[in-house]
């Protein structure tokens, strides 16, 4: 089924059978279905090869370097912040070369939605380990196996009080696409950890693998409670799937740095270009 964000004539550079193809879907129906402004929405993404997804998708979008899209998602954010703001790219870009800035941008809090496409593996540059291979995973490079700890994203963003965390499988892209919408209406920082096969480079971790190897979390899941979303976090076999952790009460770097206490809601907020190159003078 088309969506108002496809873009014609292009011509798609992932492998067949590549899981960015179901988020790149994903993506496009869930702004389709929020009725996302294509005039008032950027995405920003670095290098890889899921960093090429909003080239794919008929939208405003910013293309920078290795790693640095969560920064320039923020000044976009702040240059305008009636703007719809995405991050997006993969788990190498975003928790490797990007990991100094994934750490800053959720200290910041602002009011963008992080989606990350983990695939354990660096595909753009032929299969290398990425920060989350897991130990063991025997690459061209890591002939021995992957021997460092996997780097825990949930467990990172809930170390910093990120106020919206979340991992999915693009192999339940209902499920999925419901977790992607709640990030976008989230007010604050919103991560989105999409979980999805590399069939070229990255035999160990297939559809099947992360179908046996996750489950998703039910009803009686409590995702305001602190404590428990960080155990959630460090399970691993099998991971949780959901809304791992969400503060509704979350306040953004606008309502903080700007506003103080006694902060209306964004949505009331009159675009103040003085106000914005105070903040931009403080970070």
């Amino acid at each position: 089924m088309s969506s108002l964000f496809d873009k014609e004539n292009v011509d798609i550079a992932w492998c067949p059978g590549c899981g960015n193809f179901g988020i790149l879907k994903l993506i496009r129906e869930v702004l389709e279905e929020l009725e996302v402004d294509k005039k008032t929405c950027v995405i920003v993404s670095g290098i890889g090869q899921a960093a090429k997804t909003p080239y794919y998708i008929d939208v405003n979008m910013f293309g920078v370097l290795h790693g640095r899209a969560l920064p320039v998602a923020t000044a976009v954010k702040l240059g305008n912040p009636n703007l719809c703001v995405v991050a997006e790219g993969g788990d190498g870009d975003m928790y490797g070369e990007g990991g100094n800035h994934f750490i800053h941008t959720i200290r910041r809090n602002v009011d963008i939605v992080h989606i990350v496409h983990n695939n354990m593996v660096y595909g753009l540059t032929k299969g290398q380990a990425s920060p989350t291979s897991q130990k063991g995973f025997v690459t061209k490079v890591q002939v021995g196996g992957v021997v460092n700890e996997p780097f825990n994203p949930l467990a990172v963003a809930l170390s910093l009080k990120a106020g919206f965390v979340s991992r999915v499988n693009i192999g339940d892209a209902l499920h999925a696409k419901e977790v992607l919408k709640a990030a976008f209406r989230h007010h604050g920082y919103a991560l989105v950890d999409i979980l999805q096969p590399c069939p070229t480079f990255n035999n160990t971790n297939t559809h099947h693998w992360f179908k046996e190897n996750s489950y998703v979390l039910d009803d009686t899941y409590e995702s305001s409670d602190f404590h428990g979303a960080l155990q959630k976090a460090f399970e691993f076999s099998p991971m949780p799937l959901g809304i791992i952790y969400q503060d509704k009460s979350s306040r953004d770097i606008f309502e903080r740095s700007i506003r103080g206490e006694d902060a209306k809601p964004l949505h009331a907020m009159t675009h103040d270009v003085s106000k914005i190159q105070d903040l931009f003078n403080r970070y």
